[in-house]
């Protein structure tokens, strides 16, 4: 109802200000014609001739000069006689502004507009995308827009890796495979599929998955996922030899400043049997003799220990390195850049062992 009555006062208003200047009529000027004028003119000069004001040559001329201009007045008005307002055509217009207007109005709003639209509700623009809801909320929003709209190629790359990394690997392998579908074929979007069936098969490089990755060093043999996940198919295979060529290649042509290069070398660490982080060279001869289980749960306890030394003695630089570097052996990614961290904060006063940090971090390949 408030919304029809604000409509009404804005039609009013536009209504008035268009019969506002037709009911002003035109009215005679203030002073009179300029005949009217000029008569007074000569009647003075005859009153100031009696009074003695001028002399009868200068009269004579005033009322020369005054009678040439009284003349072409009167004849001016004769020819343009003042124009009368024409009633027919102000009640013309007046009657267009009082239902012209409206009609108008209305016949604009009821196929534009919506006047059976209720207010949207406050729940219902809490449903709308916003940077500060939580990722399943957003996500959830982008798959109701595909359901709608399954031809939008960017919003399934767009969805596709935060499925993934949400851990909804089935998901992501179905929008990777709609952005193949909807974007064209691409090395990256096809390692991206494999990468997304070999997580959702639990990390093994299923033949599925080995197809995605060949198909995508067909599209481009520079694609460094594809030949890593086929590097690691090889070692699944057991063809350690295999697998061991297909990163060293990778490793030959990468950029150092690639980040995936510390986990290609961490995988030939492992391959080569170097997987043991260097704690000591009679650690590493006790583990020759252990089995594969017993080896890697022995160099597992020694990291922990090696961990909880550092969190009471951070000073120890070289034992900050050694522990970064067996976190990156073992494929630890996250602990060696919560072990990063925690070494910077534990030299933090000592800049001297902060740049021999910085330096050892920079020959493992990272940032230093």
């Amino acid at each position: 109802m408030a919304l029809w009555f604000v409509f009404a006062l804005m039609t009013a208003a536009a209504t008035f200000a268009v019969l506002w200047p037709l009911s002003r009529g035109n009215k005679p000027p203030v002073g009179g014609s300029e005949t009217v004028v000029y008569r007074d003119q000569l009647a003075e000069i005859d009153r100031d001739l009696t009074s003695g004001l001028i002399g009868s040559t200068e009269a004579e001329a005033a009322r020369v000069e005054i009678g040439r201009r009284l003349l072409a007045a009167a004849e001016s008005e004769q020819q343009e006689p003042p124009a009368r307002p024409n009633m027919r055509w102000r009640r013309t217009a007046a009657v267009v502004a009082l239902i012209g207007l409206p009609l108008l109005a209305v016949a604009t709003y009821l196929p534009l507009g919506s006047p059976n639209l209720g207010d949207f509700p406050l729940a219902a623009r809490a449903r709308t995308p916003d940077g500060t809801q939580p990722i399943d909320n957003l996500v959830a929003q982008v798959e109701r827009h595909l359901e709608k709209n399954p031809s939008d190629g960017r919003g399934w790359s767009v969805l596709a890796p935060v499925l993934a990394r949400l851990g909804r690997y089935d998901d992501a392998v179905r929008a990777y495979r709609n952005s193949l579908t909807y974007n064209g074929e691409s090395a990256a979007r096809r390692a991206d599929l494999g990468e997304a069936i070999a997580a959702a098969a639990g990390g093994v490089v299923t033949a599925e998955a080995k197809g995605e990755f060949e198909r995508a060093l067909a599209l481009d043999a520079d694609e460094a996922k594809a030949s890593y996940y086929l590097g690691l198919a090889a070692e699944q295979d057991g063809r350690g030899a295999d697998a061991a060529a297909i990163w060293r290649a990778i490793l030959a042509k990468a950029p150092a400043e690639a980040p995936w290069r510390p986990l290609v070398e961490a995988a030939l660490a492992r391959l080569d049997g170097s997987a043991a982080p260097a704690l000591s060279n009679e650690t590493m001869a006790a583990a020759k003799e252990m089995n594969e289980t017993d080896r890697s749960a022995m160099i597992r306890g020694m990291v922990e220990r090696l961990a909880t030394r550092l969190k009471q003695h951070g000073d120890d630089v070289d034992g900050w390195l050694r522990l970064v570097r067996a976190y990156m052996v073992m494929g630890d990614r996250d602990k060696a850049k919560s072990a990063l961290s925690d070494a910077r904060q534990a030299v933090a006063g000592d800049a001297e062992r902060l740049r021999q940090l910085n330096e050892g971090l920079k020959s493992l390949g990272l940032d230093g």
